[in-house]
């Protein structure tokens, strides 16, 4: 199956804002294998460039729009049926990354494997990326998610399904970090609380942000959890050009927006960190980090200035 245009349908990709939408279309060939085609802005209100390069988060949420695309459209999957992430990485080429004088296409080349059902419904896979920008290889993922129907869902939830009434006891805000300390230039796209430490910060969960909840949930989403691994290597290791070129990420509970979450960072050596989201005395996620920073692209390889 085939399907071109400016964006696929926001539904296809669990998302209410068309703003949003990257994927501009898809192509399935035989032998689970897929091509996925995006569009990347060259400024975009969250995941904006830095360094002159992409935010490799923006590769990562065009990832993650893959994972419903190919659900529903090559797998059947059922809308209002819940993808929950086992474990996810990535790595990224940072000078495959300048941000060009115009939109940058994207195409991603996806092979699914292990891909696992029962009575002709999906149960799990895993999914490779591989993603070329302008036509130059810019970087891989690997994600294993499952595919889980409404029923069994809220019984794995219990009482904590109903995203109105987590929104309703879910933590007030606490005071940020600086924006520069973790790579933003705006307070609402810190997801770190302020602290006197460089180890470990409150998860800032504003169920409010249009992009990190686009649409009502009832837990902290993947994506805002790998946002705040992110943000603690920045805070950790500040620099004006350092970038999170590779990320290894355990998903083992769902982070709760009615109680505090503590990221914590610890060095590998080298170029790694590990870092952990902690609740209630038990790791939610465990991850482990690479840091680079790139050489600074030839002046005449630069955007001009954003006005």
């Amino acid at each position: 199956m085939s399907q071109l245009s400016t964006a696929v349908p926001r539904e296809l990709v669990h998302k209410r804002a068309h703003a949003e939408v990257l994927l501009t279309g898809w192509t399935t060939h035989a032998d689970d294998r897929h091509t996925v085609r995006a569009q990347w802005p060259r400024f975009h209100s969250f995941y904006w460039p830095r360094g002159q390069r992409f935010d490799p988060m923006l590769f990562v949420e065009s990832v993650r729009q893959i994972l419903p695309l190919l659900s529903h459209t090559a797998y059947g999957v059922p809308f209002g049926n819940h993808l929950i992430w086992d474990d996810f990485s990535y790595r990224v080429e940072p000078t495959a990354m300048a941000v060009p004088a115009s939109p940058a296409d994207a195409v991603l080349d996806v092979v699914c494997e292990d891909v696992r059902t029962r009575n002709g419904a999906l149960v799990s896979m895993v999914m490779h990326t591989t993603a070329h920008l302008d036509g130059e290889r810019m970087g891989t993922a690997t994600a294993r998610f499952a595919n889980r129907a409404p029923a069994l869902y809220r019984r794995l939830r219990g009482d904590r399904s109903d995203p109105a009434a987590v929104r309703s006891t879910a933590l007030p805000l606490p005071p940020a970090l600086r924006p520069a300390a973790v790579g933003h230039c705006l307070p609402y796209n810190v997801v770190l609380a302020d602290s006197t430490r460089t180890d470990r910060w409150q998860l800032r969960a504003d169920l409010d942000h249009p992009v990190l909840f686009d649409h009502p949930v009832d837990h902290a989403p993947g994506m805002l959890l790998l946002e705040a691994v992110r943000q603690a290597a920045h805070a950790h290791r500040p620099t004006d050009t350092g970038m999170v070129t590779g990320m290894s990420v355990t998903f083992d509970r769902w982070v709760e927006l009615d109680q505090p979450a503590w990221v914590c960072v610890a060095p590998l050596g080298g170029d790694g960190l590990r870092i952990t989201i902690e609740q209630g005395e038990e790791v939610c996620l465990g991850a482990e980090v690479t840091t680079t920073r790139p050489v600074p692209l030839p002046t005449a390889e630069r955007i001009p200035a954003l006005t």
